[in-house]
C-alpha cells in the first residue's frame, strides 16, 4: 500500500494547482474579473479528484496532518465553487433542485435508521391503542382525548382545528410552531450522542400512532385519515430527515475517527446544514397545505386521497431521482 508520503508526493502537484487556481478565483471575483469556462472545469475537475483523494486518505487511515490538508482544501474549493455573490433565485434553486435531495442520498443510512426509529413505534402502538382505546389515557389526559374526537368528527367545518384557534392563518401559525419544534427536537437533541435523537422520534412516532390508533377504533378514520394523509407527505418526511441529520451529529461526536470531535462536529453540521434548510422549507410547506387544505371540511375524501397520492409520489420522487445528473 502506498505510503502517505509517497501519497502526497503523487498527488502534491494537482493540490497545489488547485489552491492557486482557488486564489486567483477569489482574487477575481474580487476584482470583479470574469472566470473562464476552461478555468472553471479544470477546477471543478480538480476539486473531484481532491474529494477522492481525501476518501482514499481517510480510509486509508493517514496521519492527522495530510487529512487536514485535504479536508481544507475540498472545503474551501466547495465554497468557492458554489459561492454566489447574491443569495438570489439561483442559490436557491441550486439547494432546492440539486443539494438538498443529493445531501439526502448521501446519508441514507441515517435517513432509513429515523425512519425505522419513527415508524416501528407508530406502528406498534396504533395497533395496541386500537384493539385497547382506553390506553390511549395512558398519553393524553381524558380532555385531550375528547377534544380529538371533537376536531375529528365528520360534522365539523374546519377538520382538526383547535377550539383556540378561530381562523385557518391562526392555525397555519400554530402548525409551523408545532412542526418546527418538533423537528427542532430531533435534530438538536442529536448532541446528546444521537440519544435524543433516537428518543425523539420514537416519542413523537408512538404519539402519531395513539392518536391514530385511538380515533381509528372510534369510526373516526375517514375524517382522520383525509386530514393527515396530504401533508403528511412533507411533514412526516422533514421530521424523519431531521432526526437523520440529529443521528449524523451524534455519531460525529461518538466516532471522530482521526479528528478532534470538534472538528468533526463542525464538519458534520456543515454536511446537515443543506438538510436543515429543506427541512425548514418543507415543514411551511406542509403548515400550508394541512392549515387551508387539509382542515377543508367540503372537500370529499377521494379528492384529498388523489392530491395525497400525486403529493406522495412527488416527495419520493423527489428524493430518488432529483439532481443526479447535475454537475
Amino acid at each position: 500500500m502506498t505510503t502517505p508520503l509517497q501519497f502526497e508526493q503523487q498527488y502534491e502537484s494537482e493540490w497545489a494547482e488547485l489552491e492557486r487556481a482557488l486564489e486567483q478565483i477569489r482574487r477575481g471575483r474580487l476584482s470583479k474579473a470574469a472566470v473562464t469556462d476552461v478555468q472553471g472545469e479544470r477546477v471543478a475537475a480538480l476539486y473531484r479528484r481532491a474529494c477522492e483523494h481525501l476518501a482514499i486518505a481517510r480510509a486509508r487511515a493517514y496521519p492527522a496532518f495530510l487529512l487536514d490538508r485535504l479536508e481544507q482544501l475540498t472545503a474551501t474549493a466547495h465554497q468557492v465553487i458554489y459561492q454566489r455573490r447574491e443569495f438570489g433565485l439561483d442559490a436557491a434553486s441550486r439547494l432546492a433542485l440539486v443539494e438538498f435531495p443529493r445531501r439526502v442520498r448521501e446519508n441514507a443510512a441515517y435517513v432509513w435508521t429515523a425512519a425505522a426509529v419513527f415508524l416501528l413505534p407508530a406502528l406498534v402502538v396504533g395497533c395496541l391503542v386500537y384493539s385497547r382505546p382506553e390506553l390511549i389515557l395512558s398519553v393524553v389526559s381524558a380532555e385531550t382525548a375528547a377534544s380529538f374526537d371533537e376536531m375529528y368528527a365528520p360534522g365539523a367545518q374546519s377538520i382538526g382545528r383547535r377550539r383556540t384557534a378561530d381562523t385557518d392563518w391562526m392555525m397555519f401559525g400554530f402548525y409551523i410552531r408545532n412542526n418546527v419544534g418538533i423537528a427542532f427536537q430531533c435534530f438538536a437533541a442529536g448532541l446528546f450522542a444521537g440519544v435524543g435523537s433516537l428518543f425523539f422520534l420514537a416519542a413523537n412516532g408512538a404519539f402519531g400512532g395513539a392518536i391514530a390508533g385511538y380515533l381509528t377504533a372510534r369510526g373516526l378514520s375517514s375524517t382522520f385519515y383525509s386530514f393527515v394523509v396530504t401533508h403528511s407527505a412533507f411533514e412526516l418526511t422533514a421530521i424523519i430527515l431531521a432526526g437523520a441529520a440529529g443521528l449524523r451529529i451524534g455519531h460525529a461526536l461518538l466516532a471522530p475517527g482521526r479528528r478532534r470531535r470538534v472538528q468533526s462536529l463542525v464538519e458534520a453540521a456543515r454536511e446537515m446544514s443543506v438538510i436543515i434548510y429543506g427541512v425548514t422549507a418543507m415543514l411551511f410547506i406542509a403548515a400550508a397545505v394541512e392549515a387551508f387544505w387539509s382542515s377543508a371540511g367540503w372537500l370529499p375524501p377521494s379528492v384529498k386521497y388523489g392530491v395525497a397520492a400525486v403529493c406522495w409520489t412527488g416527495v419520493l420522487g423527489y428524493f430518488t431521482l432529483q439532481g443526479r445528473r447535475a454537475g
